[in-house]
């Protein structure tokens, strides 16, 4: 055998026991635990064939307390790029079985490595966290890792999709990366995010509680917020980040893929005109409205379970990529409050980054009243709606279908918020409140001196209701442009995002606003 023989023959063995990760016991009680390894990850996540890794031979250069001794597979992280569907996309998954997938100083510098590449190629950046945390033993050098990654986080956005799935467990100062991507995964039972662990808590607060019930996948699905999707298992989860890349461009200069639906432009949609129920305080699903306007009733709703009362998703028309928002009469009544006002938020702006025209779905009664929204700040996180509708510059179309009152129908993408198309089915009233309570305001003194109070409000209440309880005002002074059949609305949907396709608008010169955060 010559030399090159024996070194191609070494570099394979090389390779092998890089690939082998912690050895076989910390891949079977990964295993065992119903989680896949990240080499398993990374091979079903991709397209067959088409991973290439970078950095398998990556070393840590720690010294403290004997650790010149450890040898750390690939130094605990897994990063490259390849094909998903046939777009490019670059990745770094953590490898709990080498070394807890812990973050030191070369395990960071692989990772921004994969995030420069990412933005120099334009390519979405997916982060598969499954990590002990920080390397103890590398003191400050794990804390510059971090905050290397941080910086490049925010960098990034806007810019590139970035995407984190949580695997395991991940604490600490690890969980702020996810916090600044676009979109976080989590897996039910075996994923964790915490600032501080259960045991740190019961410590310090005297508080008894779990993982799960801390920071699992349903706490910061219903509770925080903080992730947009709980998964059933690892496969589950990143079957789910391909449906989202399917809908979404690789970069702020792109638009979204455009899909052969197979569902026509003028198909007519007649359940809809028999969807809105005739009493006004009856509550339906918008989600069924959704199904009638987009194609084949497809769409891929985010934060499914965080503050119900809206809904958010990504669906198609036409083949063309839309984001919708739209109130939940089926959840306290489709009205707003902070966390409603927080998730329309993120999605306005995450489609507005990456060119994905709006579709807002208006049934709302207004703001939600009381002490806990005013002192949890409504006024400041509702305002966040107003502004981030303003500041949108993609196509804007709104289909107010039933109420649309006070604040919060200027609030979701009327007209004065810069919504280019807005348009109204018969059943919508668009007013100042209700028609109960302005008759009680307008009329307070005539009802309170009449011989029949009571007649005399219900006479009121339908006066009001015949003046504004319609869209015809609305429509006189050119706030609505115009009001259609629901059965047709999806026809004129496509035809008013044909019509914007190559929508410009300069907004004035500035570093950036301040937003009500």
């Amino acid at each position: 055998m010559g030399k090159n023989s024996e070194k191609i023959e070494d570099l394979k063995a090389r390779k092998a026991k890089i690939a082998q990760m912690g050895g076989e016991k910390a891949i079977g009680s990964q295993k065992s635990k119903g989680k896949m390894t990240a080499r398993d990850r990374i091979n079903y996540f991709f397209d067959p064939g088409t991973f290439q890794e970078i950095d398998m031979f990556v070393k840590h250069r720690c010294s403290y307390f004997n650790m010149q001794k450890t040898d750390i597979p690939a130094d605990g992280v897994i990063t490259g790029y390849g094909k998903v569907n046939g777009r490019t996309v670059y990745i770094f998954a953590q490898d709990f079985t080498a070394r807890g997938g812990s973050l030191g100083e070369m395990h960071a510098r692989k990772i921004t490595k994969i995030q420069d590449l990412a933005m120099k190629a334009g390519c979405p950046c997916i982060g598969l966290n499954d990590s002990g945390g920080a390397r103890i033993q590398e003191g400050i050098d794990s804390l510059f890792g971090f905050g290397e990654i941080f910086f490049r986080n925010s960098s990034a956005s806007g810019v590139i999709p970035q995407i984190s799935c949580i695997m395991g467990p991940t604490a600490g100062g690890a969980v702020y990366s996810p916090a600044m991507t676009d979109f976080i995964f989590m897996v039910k039972n075996s994923s964790y995010m915490y600032i501080t662990g259960p045991e740190v808590v019961k410590a310090v607060m005297g508080e008894v509680v779990s993982h799960e019930e801390l920071g699992g996948a349903m706490a910061h699905s219903t509770k925080s917020g903080v992730c947009q999707f709980a998964a059933e298992n690892d496969e589950h989860a990143l079957d789910t980040i391909k449906e989202l890349l399917s809908y979404i461009p690789s970069n702020n200069m792109e638009d979204p893929p455009i899909v052969d639906t197979g569902d026509g432009p003028e198909r007519l949609s007649p359940e809809l005109d028999s969807l809105i129920p005739d009493e006004p305080n009856q509550a339906y699903d918008i989600k069924d409205v959704i199904r009638g306007l987009v194609d084949n009733g497809e769409f891929f709703e985010t934060h499914e379970h965080f503050a119900k009362n809206i809904v958010v998703c990504f669906a198609r028309l036409n083949g063309e990529t839309i984001g919708i928002i739209a109130n939940q009469p089926n959840v306290l009544g489709g009205a707003l409050d902070v966390d409603a006002s927080d998730k329309a938020t993120r999605h306005i702006r995450f489609c507005d980054a990456f060119n994905i025209p709006l579709l807002t779905i208006v049934d709302v009664p207004g703001y939600m009243p009381g002490c806990d929204q005013e002192w949890n700040g409504i006024i400041r996180h509702g305002a966040k709606l107003l502004w981030c509708y303003s500041e949108a510059t993609v196509p804007k179309m709104t289909l107010i279908t039933r109420k649309a009152y006070g604040g919060a129908y200027i609030a979701m993408c009327s007209k004065h918020l810069g919504s280019d198309f807005v348009y109204a089915w018969p059943s919508s009233e668009i007013a100042v409140m209700g028609a109960a309570g302005a008759a009680n305001i307008i009329h307070r003194k005539e009802i309170k001196g009449a011989e029949d109070p009571k007649a005399k409000r219900t006479e009121k209440i339908q006066e009001y209701e015949e003046l504004f309880s319609n869209p015809f005002i609305a429509g006189n002074r050119g706030f609505v442009d115009d009001i259609l059949l629901p059965s047709e609305t999806r026809k004129v949907l496509i035809r008013s995002l044909e019509a914007m396709r190559n929508k410009r608008e300069v907004r004035p010169a500035k570093k950036h606003g301040n937003i009500p955060m």
